[in-house]
């Protein structure tokens, strides 16, 4: 930047006093401020756009770099699992057929839970199965009333309290 010192803006302010004239001289005075601002402004603005550029790029190389780690650690993890599998695959060879076993029978035993789990909430209902069989599904909301009604037995008349 220029360097300007106390003794310089007094000679400026000295000369443009001279040269634009008193009247002039405050509208002058703000817009060469204005325009200073606006020079500031621009200028940190390309620099801060300069440094996210910066940045943005070297974000971009360490990604390259933890993309290509993280293949490498993926190979060689694949590669030792495959190494492991082909040996253990090679001391047992019916170790497939003993696999399928085994989920048919798990596949069996989770059947026959869900079967005990089914009956035993049959057994443990809330409601009697003499009720459900008298009654049914509940179909819609009854009132209370309409289920006094419905219930009360058909020989008595209702009474008046007065």
């Amino acid at each position: 930047m220029i360097d300007l010192g106390l003794t310089k803006l007094a000679v400026i302010g000295v000369v443009a006093l001279v040269v634009i004239g008193p009247e002039k001289l405050p509208k002058v005075a703000r817009m060469a401020g204005t325009l200073y601002g606006r020079a500031q402004r621009y200028l940190s603005e390309v620099k801060s756009e300069v440094s996210r550029e910066i940045e943005m790029e070297e974000l971009r190389n360490m990604q390259k770099e933890v993309q290509t780690a993280a293949q490498n650690i993926k190979q060689d993890v694949e590669a030792s699992l495959a190494e492991s599998v082909a040996e253990v695959q090679n001391m047992w060879p019916d170790s497939v057929a003993e696999t399928r076993i085994i989920s048919a029978t798990e596949e069996d035993l989770k059947r026959k839970a869900r079967e005990f789990r089914r009956k035993k909430l049959v057994r443990n209902a809330a409601v009697p199965g003499w009720y459900k069989q008298m009654h049914g599904g509940r179909q819609h909301v009854v009132s209370g009333a309409a289920r006094v009604a419905r219930f009360r037995p058909r020989n008595q008349t209702p009474t008046s309290f007065y």
